[in-house]
């Protein structure tokens, strides 16, 4: 099963149902998991589907609701072929509503795409990634990037560019290109960790309700502090475990 084909059977996953048994969502669910762009997207569904769960369980029924179903139930056969047509009726109205719900929520959920980018790019710097060339040359790192079509005509702040190199990678955001550049700040690492301070770079028009400042922005994304500045048209992500003093010395 490929990215597409899962991703289409999951837009009728429901988190937390019986959904799990079908076997093709099952299928689908375990390409998820070594997809991580399809895992990203699925944690975003979920979570949507979640919500949409919340503000169902808000709505009140109508006064006499129970008892219209009680006298419907009991006249079940004298229920004609024009009343069956009006239930698969109302179920599409409900379909659609449901539908229209799920667009408005992505819409909100969409409305700080810029936070939504900082964690996708935080979470890719923790939970493991691949590098695609591993080399401490930095000409050698942007001339893999420029050739994979990445932001290559970066700017470092003096401190970073001082720092020691370990690799580089391209990522995706939305279509867009992100090059992530690795660096080791010499503190001890963990067994099978080669980097512990990552920067990723995307242009600017990329990803929305980018910050216009070039001065940076410190935030924790769960284990990771970020410092975020934007110069001339790209947007730049700084990250490393640790607080804001340790993240200042390489700006």
């Amino acid at each position: 099963m490929n990215h597409d084909e899962a991703k289409n059977i999951l837009l009728l996953y429901r988190p937390g149902t019986a959904d799990t048994d079908d076997p093709r969502i099952a299928e689908a669910l375990a390409t998820a998991k070594r997809d991580r762009e399809l895992a990203d997207w699925l944690e975003e569904h979920c979570a949507r589907q979640k919500t949409l769960r919340a503000k169902f369980r808000q709505i009140s029924a109508p006064a006499g609701l129970k008892e219209q179903i009680i006298s419907e139930q009991a006249a079940r056969e004298r229920i004609s072929s024009w009343r069956r047509n009006g239930f698969f009726a109302v179920t599409a109205v409900v379909a659609g509503l449901v539908v229209l719900a799920s667009v408005w929520f992505t819409r909100q959920s969409n409305d700080d795409t810029f936070a939504i980018y900082r964690s996708r790019m935080a979470k890719i710097a923790q939970t493991g990634y691949r590098m695609d060339l591993a080399t401490n040359n930095p000409a050698a790192i942007r001339a893999y990037l420029a050739a994979s079509n990445a932001p290559a005509d970066y700017v470092l702040p003096t401190s970073l560019a001082r720092t020691d190199a370990t690799g580089c990678a391209v990522e995706n955001w939305r279509g867009a290109k992100v090059s992530m550049v690795c660096f080791r700040t010499g503190r001890p690492l963990t067994p099978g960790q080669s980097s512990d301070l990552w920067l990723f770079v995307v242009d600017r028009t990329a990803v929305k309700d980018a910050p216009a400042a070039a001065a940076p922005r410190f935030i924790q994304v769960n284990n990771l502090m970020t410092a975020t500045w934007t110069e001339g048209d790209k947007l730049y992500v700084l990250g490393t475990q640790g607080d804001e003093a340790a993240l200042r010395s390489y700006l």
